[in-house]
């Protein structure tokens, strides 16, 4: 499974979203887009949701949220 990181760290909206939404476009079958953001992307949840993508959050302790998306029929790792 390959990942594609979308590296949105400190970005001012909207880039983070447009990052991210470009890399979900070109998402080859079984793999992820790692997110990596200094907040949590609220917006971009009901987004995820009605494009048919499941994901996960991880925060870090420096404050940075990793989250991981996948596409909804995948297994969950």
């Amino acid at each position: 499974m390959s990942d594609r990181l979308v590296d949105a760290r400190w970005l001012e909206p909207p880039e983070p979203m447009e990052l991210t939404l470009a890399a979900l476009e070109t998402l080859e079958p079984g793999g992820r887009v790692r997110l990596l953001i200094h907040r949590e992307p609220y917006l971009l949840f009901p987004i995820l949701e009605e494009w048919g993508y499941a994901y996960q959050i991880h925060s870090g302790d420096d404050g940075t949220y990793e989250i991981l998306i996948r596409h909804k029929e995948q297994a969950a790792p």
